[in-house]
């Protein structure tokens, strides 16, 4: 069977042509071996949880209708930043917008993972880069950049200007590195995110 997906679709689609899902998660609930969900071309603000599992001759398929047209994120774009001081920018984000979980409230761990506890799972990005994270205002306000090795050596200058190049951002009007800061505030009925942009 094949089921369809349009992020413009009505909030009472039933999952035909005529008639399709808003939510790629509403076809997921109701996709079962076999089938296949196609969706349109936008942009799905959603988690994907399937419900039923394909089998080994009868897989369950997402396909987005234009090659590369279905954008799945998890990320929310942010537009109330306000300007804090010199290149740093603050918005508040209330919690409610995580739902469930809040990636700004769990540290990134593991048996792999070497460094100290002092970063989120949560992550910002500024035109489709990911700022660094800072663990105080103070930190965010200095713009410190990150020592980095590869091999057991520093890198060269021109190697860090290459895995961190310049940002441009179009809403703030200026170019240079960024950074921000996500104060661990669990029981806070929100989370602050602070950016730094260098001129």
């Amino acid at each position: 069977m094949k089921i369809y997906v349009n992020a413009n679709a009505g909030h009472d689609g039933n999952g035909t042509i005529d008639r399709p899902f808003r939510r790629i998660n509403e076809a997921a609930r109701a996709a079962r071996p076999g089938d296949e969900v196609l969706v349109a071309p936008g942009v799905y603000r959603e988690y994907v949880n399937p419900v039923h599992a394909g089998e080994e001759n009868a897989r369950i398929s997402y396909r987005s209708t234009t090659p590369l047209g279905a954008v799945i994120t998890g990320a929310e774009p942010v537009k109330s930043w306000k300007h804090y001081e010199g290149n740093v920018w603050v918005c508040r984000i209330p919690n409610s917008v995580f739902g469930s979980y809040n990636p700004y409230t769990t540290f990134v761990y593991g048996d792999w993972y070497f460094a100290k506890a002092d970063k989120h799972t949560g992550c910002v990005y500024l035109n489709d880069r990911a700022l660094y994270e800072t663990a105080t205002l103070a930190d965010c306000i200095e713009g410190r950049v990150y020592a980095c090795r590869v091999y057991d050596r520093a890198l060269t200058p021109e190697e860090i200007e290459a895995l961190y190049p310049n940002i441009y951002s179009s809403e703030f009007r200026t170019k240079g590195a960024a950074r921000f800061l996500v104060p661990n505030r669990r029981y806070s009925t929100q989370s602050v995110a602070c950016v730094r942009l260098d001129m």
